[in-house]
């Protein structure tokens, strides 16, 4: 704006006239000019805006109206105000709905602020747009240029578009290549370690054959020198030939002289020997079926999980593998000797375990808990004792009862009294025998409080009050027969010391804990399941931050026992099975359970409703397939797995 006229003239602000290009050559110094426009004006804007801001909202005043006094705010604004008071918010003079008026010039300075605001947030190429459609003037050749600088730009992006999706493209397939040859490698690394395997087992189960023929041989020898002496009869027996011919010829890598003279002395001995050697053969025959039939049940097993056994052997023959190559790094003079892997023994060891017995389960005793004077017979948990002598059991009836394990076997009687019974104050939920004392142990129950109890003398050694809530597990340390370690739903692992009082030590963890158990090679590990969906693993000598934690549970872990002191089991409430090693934190086994009722199918010689009760709680006897459960109607049933 120009300076004010001075003069009898009303002071008005001269405007200078709006001047519009009549070419195109005057577009790009518009184009060029427009940051510095927008520029200046958003400093003037930014300066106005302090003055244009309603002083009610503070913001940009909509539909000004001018007060008597002469401020000016939002229609709405001042309506809403004068509604409540009836003074001007600005200087508080007495204000009514009849003194306000429209300010049309301040709308149209605000809808000017309002365009300059949008252009200066405009892009260049929307205010070129703009400035065509109030009518800027462009010629032909002027059209024909700048459609040429964009269709060049144009042809420019694309290529950089195909450019740029090439080079991803080829990123991926680069990716993807090394991600399959990686697979790959892997793939016939696999196939390398199980031929060496292979070949390993078949100059086993030679030795084997050839072990048992030198055997027999050593019998005949026997069976010779108690004989008669007589000669060996030339007649031949068809019938025994072809066992002995079968069972050499399954062997392989014999020669044929040996295989006939193999056949001929078999057949002799048969001959020689008459009925006597016929009903040693029926007895083996039968033997040998037997054999089979137990070898495709195990065969069977095999197949049903045979996915999770894979995996178990793969893992164990590349850490096998692994570990080798390590120490043949540390040891170049290192001597191969021929024979199993480390790794194939192992796996070797877990696939016979796992094969050994069936899913099938046989009841051969029962123990029933009812007490009249307890509707609540629910058993929360059931352990043996140190030697697996006793073993004693409690729940929701507030009492520890202890059973003679052999009595309950060898007694089958309806009722079995316990050999010692103690009463407490509230319901348990978890037991533990003091691994080298038999007379003590330990109880948590649902008011927090861990106790120790001498069975001989039925009175508690120490009480433990420091859980706030209830106390879900307990357990003694093998290692360490004066520590003890429980968890609690108050989010607390604790570590007790039956010579001390007070906890030696806390643990503070985030969810409710499940379940806590003591490693049984040493006191300084304990597991602890807990309602996270993981196990920590912790190091009591640095509780700051767990050792391993394991993940793989969808749901709360219910329940971990160390199976020795590198593998660790655990139980979930999403019905899977989990095996870990906590040396190498991995997963061995995953193994979905399918929780069913534990029927007549299931458990030989059980009456149909055996099933109608949930289990509440399982205990296997040391090194044996015989468990001990437990029904939610108290009723303790000894079972033992079928092979």
């Amino acid at each position: 704006m120009e300076e004010f006229s001075t003069g009898t003239e009303p002071r008005v602000p001269a405007v200078k006239p709006d001047s519009k290009p009549s070419s195109f050559e005057e577009v790009p110094p518009l184009l060029e000019a427009a940051t510095d426009v927008t520029a200046a004006a958003a400093v003037e804007v930014a300066e106005v805006d302090k003055d244009l801001l309603c002083p009610i909202c503070m913001q940009i005043i909509k539909d000004a109206f001018l007060t008597s006094c002469g401020h000016s705010f939002c229609y709405m604004c001042i309506i809403t105000h004068l509604r409540n008071k009836s003074d001007c918010p600005c200087c508080s003079q007495f204000l009514t709905n009849n003194q306000l008026f429209p300010n049309f010039l301040l709308d149209k300075l605000l809808k000017k602020t309002s365009s300059r605001q949008i252009s200066k947030t405009a892009s260049p190429v929307e205010q070129f747009r703009q400035a065509l459609q109030q009518g800027y003037e462009v010629s032909i050749k002027e059209l024909d240029n700048l459609l040429s600088l964009l269709a060049e730009k144009k042809r420019k992006m694309e290529q950089e578009e195909a450019e740029r999706n090439m080079q991803i493209l080829l990123d991926f397939l680069n990716c993807l290549r090394k991600q399959k040859v990686d697979e790959l490698n892997e793939v016939q690394s696999d196939l390398q370690f199980i031929k060496e395997d292979i070949n390993s087992v078949e100059r086993h189960r030679i030795d084997l054959y050839r072990a048992r023929d030198r055997y027999s041989v050593k019998l005949r020898m026997l069976g010779d020198d108690s004989g008669t002496g007589k000669p060996w009869p030339s007649s031949i027996d068809k019938n025994s030939s072809g066992i002995v011919s079968s069972s050499l010829n399954v062997r392989g890598g014999m020669s044929a002289g040996y295989l006939q003279n193999k056949k001929i002395d078999g057949k002799a001995q048969v001959s020689g020997h008459g009925p006597q050697r016929k009903d040693a053969l029926s007895g083996a025959d039968s033997q040998g079926f037997n054999q089979s039939g137990l070898s495709i049940a195990r065969k069977k097993r095999v197949h049903v999980q045979f996915n999770d056994l894979q995996e178990c052997y793969l893992q164990k023959r590349r850490q096998s593998a692994n570990q080798l190559h390590v120490k043949q790094e540390s040891d170049k003079n290192v001597i191969h000797r021929e024979g199993y892997n480390a790794g194939l023994a192992d796996f070797q060891s877990v696939l016979s375990t796992f094969t050994r017995y069936s899913s099938r389960l046989r009841v051969i005793a029962e123990l029933r808990l009812g007490d009249i004077f307890h509707s609540a017979n629910i058993v929360s948990s059931i352990e043996f004792n140190r030697d697996d002598e006793l073993f004693a059991t409690a729940g929701v009836s507030r009492r520890i009862k202890v059973f003679d394990f052999s009595m309950v076997l060898n007694d089958q009687a309806d009722v079995h009294c316990p050999v010692v019974e103690m009463s407490t104050r509230s319901k348990l939920s978890c037991l533990s025998w003091n691994k080298y004392s038999k007379n003590h142990i330990a109880s948590s129950d649902y008011e927090g409080i861990v106790t120790v109890w001498d069975v001989q003398t039925r009175q508690s050694l120490m009480e433990y009050e420091e859980h706030e809530k209830r106390a879900w597990s307990v357990d003694f340390s093998r290692t360490e027969p004066s520590m003890l370690v429980s968890g609690s739903d108050d989010c607390k692992v604790k570590v007790w010391c039956t010579k001390q009082e007070a906890s030696v030590l806390n643990i503070d963890m985030k969810a409710n804990i499940c379940c806590v158990k003591y490693n049984p090679g040493s006191s300084n590990y304990i597991a602890v399941g807990s309602a996270d969906h993981h196990i920590h693993y912790y190091d009591l000598r640095n509780i700051s931050s767990p050792l391993h934690v394991f993940s793989g549970h969808k749901k709360a872990v219910s329940y971990v026992k160390f199976l020795s002191e590198n593998e660790l089991a655990s139980a979930s409430t999403d019905s899977t099975l989990r095996l870990w090693d906590v040396k190498e934190s991995l997963p061995e086994i995953s193994k979905p359970v399918t929780w069913h009722r534990f029927g007549s199918q299931d458990m030989d010689d059980a009456d149909e409703d055996a099933g109608s009760h949930f289990i509440s709680a399982v205990c296997w006897k040391s090194d044996s397939p015989t468990m001990l459960t437990a029904n939610s109607q108290g009723t303790i049933k000894v079972l033992v797995l079928a092979a």
